[in-house]
């Protein structure tokens, strides 16, 4: 069975270095202004939040959407009640560095950085770009790495939202102090979705009243984020039920008014 994570993992390796060659991690320092944590910040406004992804493209399924571009969506989720917009910048999802420059360009939103993130190097690049969080997904970091990763993240003024997707996974997120906690209801290996991943999962998390934990992946309706926010999820990270919906505009602000829809108070 294809594994697209390890494929794309050792993908980014080469990249990775071969970007560091090109730009020297000393030229990017110079360029980066801390951030304010405005991810954070925005989405303790609310105990509801929509993550909404720019994402035009998926290894496993193809082209997701073509009638609309990254800069397209960013407009169309924030006018319509994201909370914060997820920006891929890895090319097996058509995403590049200067779609997240594009972005930060137009929107008062704040951005997070979706990509494989495997080198301390594309921290600060994420920064010099303007993203204010970035995603790091414990499947493919060493416990040491990972919590490494989060503090620098911290210390360049940006949030960071851990990836989990099973109990090993869910371990080495809790052994760091970080905040966001994002369930991915997509295994890694297949690629395929089902949000039971996070119901499972926060089971095993229990009460936890320092951490915020968001769903990702395989929701396409408000029953799906009804049913997510009911077992303790204070927001979702939505891409393909986004973007492949006959009303992107429509879908975003079903998704982010999940509260109102659920009679609860944002």
């Amino acid at each position: 069975m294809r594994n697209y994570l390890a494929e794309i993992v050792e993908d980014k390796k080469i990249k990775v270095e071969a970007q560091k060659k090109n730009v020297p991690l000393a030229e990017i320092k110079k360029k980066i202004n801390h951030g304010k944590f405005m991810a954070s910040h925005n989405m303790h406004r609310s105990n509801w939040n929509l993550i909404a992804e720019c994402k035009l493209q998926s290894p496993a399924k193809g082209r997701l959407c073509q009638t609309h571009s990254v800069l397209e969506l960013a407009k169309i989720y924030e006018e319509n009640g994201a909370s914060m917009l997820s920006v891929h910048t890895d090319e097996h999802f058509l995403g590049k560095n200067e779609d997240l420059t594009a972005v930060r360009e137009k929107t008062s939103l704040p951005i997070m950085r979706k990509d494989f993130i495997i080198d301390e190097y594309q921290l600060y690049e994420a920064r010099m770009l303007g993203a204010d969080a970035v995603l790091l997904i414990a499947r493919i970091l060493p416990r040491q790495q990972l919590l490494e990763f989060l503090y620098t993240a911290w210390g360049l003024g940006m949030d960071a939202l851990i990836e989990i997707h099973d109990e090993d996974d869910l371990e080495k997120a809790l052994s760091t102090p970080a905040e966001f906690l994002g369930i991915n209801n997509r295994n890694l290996t297949t690629f395929t979705t089902d949000i039971d991943n996070s119901l499972k999962l926060a089971k095993k998390l229990g009460h936890v009243d320092n951490r915020t934990l968001i769903s990702e992946s395989g929701i396409f309706t408000s029953e799906d984020a009804v049913v997510l926010q009911d077992a303790g999820f204070q927001g979702i990270l939505v891409g393909e039920g986004l973007v492949r919906a006959d009303d992107i505009s429509a879908k975003t602000r079903e998704l982010s008014l999940v509260s109102a829809v659920n009679g609860k108070s944002a």
